[in-house]
């Protein structure tokens, strides 16, 4: 719950609440939660591709935001690029401190034909309050992601065994 976010805090951590998780889909919940934690191994691809087909709700993402506030601790949030110009300032006017836009690996130069890329130094200096990126893994990457004006940034791809990412980019360790 939301408050996982003060406890977290209380011992020297700070959590971050995904933007584009269950938290701003539902108003309760602990119910998604609770339908995958009880649900049969077969049935959870099932049970998680219905429980993401409920659309995030602005509303709720102020709300979380709101909620951590009032522990007076830090608030940070994340989401991956495509929703960072819809969401960052919902969560930001809401009085969330930081905002993280992670994807697997982030770059200046995304390109896509399906959407518009987020423009990072523009995001970034329109939100006014520190912005981290992540992920990223090369030299050259990390230094174009410096020159946004990041806070800071999240180095690494996958947490291993688990994560194929490396193996899928190509990208030795």
């Amino acid at each position: 719950g939301r408050g996982f976010a003060a406890a977290m805090n209380k011992l020297g951590g700070l959590a971050v609440l995904n933007l584009d998780g269950i938290n701003s889909r539902y108003e309760n919940p602990e119910e998604a939660v609770s339908q995958l934690v009880n649900c049969k191994p077969e049935e959870s691809t099932e049970i998680f591709q219905r429980i993401y087909k409920e659309p995030v709700k602005p509303a709720l993402i102020a709300k979380r935001v709101e909620e951590i506030k009032k522990h007076k601790v830090p608030c940070a949030v994340s989401c991956i690029p495509q929703n960072a110009g819809k969401f960052g300032p919902i969560a930001r006017d809401a009085g969330a401190d930081m905002f993280f836009v992670q994807a697997t690996v982030i770059s200046v130069r995304f390109e896509s034909s399906r959407q518009k890329p987020l423009d990072l130094a523009k995001f970034i200096k329109e939100m006014k309050i520190p912005v981290v990126l992540g992920n990223c893994v090369t030299y050259r990457a990390t230094l174009e992601l410096m020159e946004t004006g990041a806070a800071g940034l999240l180095i690494g791809v996958g947490p291993g065994a688990a994560c194929t990412s490396r193996g899928v980019l190509g990208i030795g360790v």
